[in-house]
Order: structure tokens, then C-alpha cells, then sequence
């Protein structure tokens, strides 16, 4: 699949970038699926989101400032001629105009914008559901604790199967929680749902270094009751609940920067405290676990068939196989084809 030619990928939320990076009055550049977009605060400090071109002369808008004297409120001013858009992208100033408030009714291309989980999240067309929803966000039992924000050269979906991927952990994960004597998963189940799935399952995993003091276990093993959210297209939730008690949530998006690049925005959920577990402990470990994943993941080919036919599977390889399935109908129910590169002669 190459995501920058499937049209549907477009109609999705993706949180681009934490609240933080999106001061008041400075835009801000990103490119998703493809497309340069710009963002910056609006009225009342609300996140817009439009294409990063002027209309005009093809200026970057993110070279641009923020006009506080536009007729609708803030608007982005270009920083060729001053020219200002509104968060739908309607020119809304023309400062050489005869009367430079009158605007046009065109302009750049307008995305749609929002703040949810202290990061902002963009669709660049109509959204076909709402931001996924994580229940422990809205339960005062859980602290949250944003990660990390970086790219990888890695595409969103060898990001999701890999997150719900019980057979790697032995090899992968060697050096943090896996067992190599034990290479062999316990099976898993999955139960369908409106925006992707729930895969149900069991881990035993070493419990090994800043691990043990994390989930306040002594022992050398551990077990993991792992309830995995797949939304579609790359996003999950995975909730891991201990013997001990603790619960902690990887939260995790594969934001798509263009087919070969992925933003990976990170950030968990947890039900203790930071007296019990420092935050920066707690980074420092899952830190430990996404370096084992990237150093795999960036070697592998970005262009995932979503068809069976063109890479071997076993049965481990359940959740992704369905992942693929899932995006593979949804493409058809859209009356879109699997976008992929020209086979090599």
C-alpha cells in the first residue's frame, strides 16, 4: 500500500504534534500524507490547520506571522504581501486591496484541526469517525505521561502489526522483557469493532533492571494480560495489567509524514503515582523497548501488500493479517484499489 496515493487515508484524525509545539502567534510547518500543512492558534487559541502555500505567489505560509488585526480575529498572514487566511483558509485580508478587509471567497486549502489528549490532530478531508476515544484518559485512577515525538523511517502499518506482534518479543526485546527460550506465543483473540479491533491475550516476559522497581515485582518473570485497541488506520492502545495491580497503557500513532516516514507520537497511561514510579523512569524503559523495535522496523519494506498472497504468515501473524484485511475492504467500500509501486522487472 502506498499510502500517499490512497485517497482515504486523508479522511482520518492523526495527532501531528504535542500542544506544546504549537505556541501562541507562530505557525508552525508539517508535512502529512504527503502534503505540506501549516498550523497555528486561532481564535481563542484553537488549532487551524491549512495547505503551507499562498494562493498568490506559492509562499510558504509557515514563514509567515500572525495578523491579530484581521477582520475575523487571528488569521496567518502571508509573508510575501501580508496576505491573511482564516482557520478554513479563506483569504480574509488583502492588505493591497482597496479594501484590504474584504478578503476573497478563496483562498488555501482548509484541514480540519483539533485538540484532544494534549496533542493537536488533523484530518486532512471530512473524518470518517471521531478521534478514537481511551477510556483511562477520562479516569482520575490514571496519570498520563507523554514520551516521545520523533520521526522514523518506518510506514504506519509494519508500526501496528508490529505493536500487536506477540512472536517477536523473544528476539526483538531480548535485552529488555523478552524470553528467547521461549519463543513460542500464546494465542491471542480478536474481537471486531466499528474502528478496528481488540486483540485479548497473555505475555509471560523477563522482569529484568528498572522493570522490577516500575511494576513493584521482585521476581525474574512476570505475566502480561494485554488487552490491545487497534484504530484503524495507525493507532493503538495497548493496556497491559500485572499480577501486582499496576496498569499501564501504550498509547502509540504511526502519524504518516509520506510513504516512507512516519511521525511516532508516544504517550501512556498509568494508575499509580509519581512518588511510586518516577515519569522519567517510565520513559526510560519504554524508551529501552522502542529503540529494540525501531532498529528492526526501519529495515523493513515501507510498501505493506495488504493482499496475502506476497509475504509468508504463520499463525502469530493473526492481528496483522486481519489489519490488512480490515483496510483492504474499507478501501473496496470506498471504491478504491490497493495503491501499490510498479513491480520490478
Amino acid at each position: 500500500m502506498v499510502p500517499t496515493r490512497q485517497k482515504l487515508l486523508r479522511r482520518f484524525w492523526y495527532p501531528v504534534m504535542p500542544e506544546a509545539s504549537l505556541p501562541a502567534g507562530k505557525p508552525v510547518p508539517f508535512t502529512l500524507l504527503g502534503q505540506e500543512i501549516v498550523l497555528w492558534r486561532a481564535a481563542e487559541g484553537a488549532p487551524a490547520a491549512i495547505a503551507d502555500r499562498c494562493p498568490h505567489r506559492g509562499a510558504k505560509l509557515s514563514l509567515g506571522f500572525i495578523d491579530e488585526a484581521a477582520p475575523e480575529g487571528p488569521a496567518l498572514g502571508c509573508p510575501y504581501h501580508g496576505w491573511a487566511f482564516g482557520a478554513d483558509g479563506r483569504c480574509v485580508k488583502v492588505p493591497q486591496a482597496h479594501d484590504p478587509n474584504r478578503g476573497m471567497k478563496s483562498g488555501a486549502k482548509g484541514h480540519h484541526a483539533a485538540s484532544r489528549y494534549g496533542w493537536i490532530w488533523v484530518a486532512l478531508e471530512d473524518p470518517l469517525q471521531p478521534i478514537p476515544e481511551i477510556p483511562e484518559a477520562a479516569d482520575a485512577a490514571f496519570r498520563q505521561i507523554d514520551e516521545f515525538y520523533e520521526e522514523w523511517a518506518v510506514s504506519g502499518l509494519r508500526l501496528m502489526e508490529n505493536s500487536f506482534d506477540m512472536a517477536h518479543i523473544s528476539y526483538v526485546h531480548a535485552e529488555t522483557f523478552g524470553i528467547l527460550e521461549d519463543p513460542k506465543p500464546a494465542p491471542v483473540t480478536i474481537e471486531h469493532t466499528g474502528w478496528g479491533f481488540i486483540m485479548r491475550g497473555e505475555a509471560p516476559v523477563a522482569n529484568r533492571g528498572i522493570s522490577k522497581d516500575l511494576i513493584k515485582d521482585a521476581g525474574e518473570r512476570t505475566v502480561r494480560i494485554i488487552e490491545g485497541r487497534w484504530f484503524l488506520p495507525f493507532m493503538r492502545a495497548s493496556r497491559i495489567d500485572y499480577p501486582t495491580g499496576l496498569t499501564h497503557v501504550l498509547v502509540t500513532a504511526a502519524t504518516p509524514i509520506d510513504d516512507r516516514r512516519s511521525q511516532i507520537c508516544q504517550w501512556v497511561y498509568r494508575n499509580d503515582t509519581e512518588a511510586d514510579s518516577p515519569a522519567e523512569k517510565v520513559i526510560a524503559f519504554d524508551r529501552a523497548v522502542t529503540i529494540e523495535d525501531r532498529h528492526v522496523l526501519e529495515s523493513t519494506t515501507w510498501d505493506v501488500p495488504l493482499t496475502m498472497s506476497e509475504e509468508l504468515h504463520m499463525p502469530s501473524d493473526k492481528p496483522g493479517i486481519e489489519m490488512r484485511r480490515r483496510l483492504l475492504a474499507l478501501l473496496e467500500e470506498h471504491g478504491e484499489a490497493e495503491a501499490r509501486l510498479p513491480v520490478e522487472a
